[in-house]
């Protein structure tokens, strides 16, 4: 099988569609009695790169989790190409193409990097007990599928000579290039990154960030939490500033660096 015809193609909608792919109306998120996110509402523009910022404590991860599913919604709706998804679990949300990736890297470090990435492909008809019973004639053609489906991620982000090695073992760049590949395996319509660049070494930054101008280029749109505010300036567009659980700020960061709030709150130095 061609790479190309092996590699998850990215659902999405051109740049130009001016409908969003997700509507965020009044999200709180409490904890006993902390309102870690205050009643924030965002539209995420399809086929764009949407930067989430602001300083620790923020609520942005928080945020990020409601969206995913992760938390549930103290208050708030979340729509998802028209489908109201609020209390929809994480699996079904991932279903409908709605993945996250995790400020921690999640990575399963006693599997390979190439298992890390089928254990996240659906559909296989030996997952199930029928299917494991009727054996390997029964479920080999789905497992070669998608086996090269992940060997054509792993030619894409240049991590073929990794594949058997346990993830456990990896760098954190090449940790969190696993958890997008597995994300990709699912082929999402929606990417939910936290801080994709935390814990990466310098050299590594820029190659994860061209990656995610690639995906979003081909139509896959993307939500990222992000402290490199050079890597935020360079792929966001636009850019939703949080503070204290709420929006302070949206806009380009050239536009965001001329408001004294933000500047403030955030973007001092």
């Amino acid at each position: 099988m061609a790479v190309a015809e092996a590699l998850p193609q990215p659902g999405g909608v051109p740049a130009l569609d001016t409908e969003p792919l997700l509507v965020a109306r009044d999200i709180h998120r409490h904890f006993e009695g902390m309102h870690a996110v205050d009643g924030v509402s965002i539209d995420v523009l399809p086929g764009r790169i949407t930067g989430l910022i602001g300083p620790n404590g923020a609520g942005k991860s928080t945020f990020l989790a409601v969206l995913a599913g992760t938390l549930p919604a103290s208050e708030g709706t979340i729509v998802f190409d028209g489908e109201d998804i609020t209390t929809l679990p994480t699996y079904r949300r991932a279903r409908k193409g709605l993945m996250r990736t995790f400020q921690l890297p999640s990575e399963f470090g006693q599997l390979t990097v190439l298992e890390n990435l089928l254990v996240a492909a659906p559909g296989n008809r030996g997952d199930t007990l029928v299917g494991a019973l009727l054996g390997k004639r029964y479920w080999r053609r789905d497992e070669e599928e998608r086996v090269a489906q992940a060997r054509a991620l792993l030619d894409r982000f240049n991590m073929r000579a990794k594949e058997s090695d346990f993830a456990g073992s990896l760098s954190g760049g090449q940790k969190r290039l696993v958890e997008i590949m597995r994300a990709l395996m699912l082929q999402p319509r929606l990417l939910l990154l936290d801080e994709p660049m935390s814990g990466v070494h310098p050299s590594i930054i820029d190659e994860i960030a061209s990656y995610c101008e690639a995906l979003r280029d081909e139509g896959l749109t993307i939500v990222m939490v992000e402290h490199e505010l050079h890597m935020i300036e360079r792929m966001c567009d636009p850019v939703i500033v949080m503070a204290q659980g709420r929006v302070i700020g949206h806009g380009s960061m050239i536009e965001l660096r001329k408001q004294r709030e933000i500047v403030d709150a955030y973007l001092v130095g």
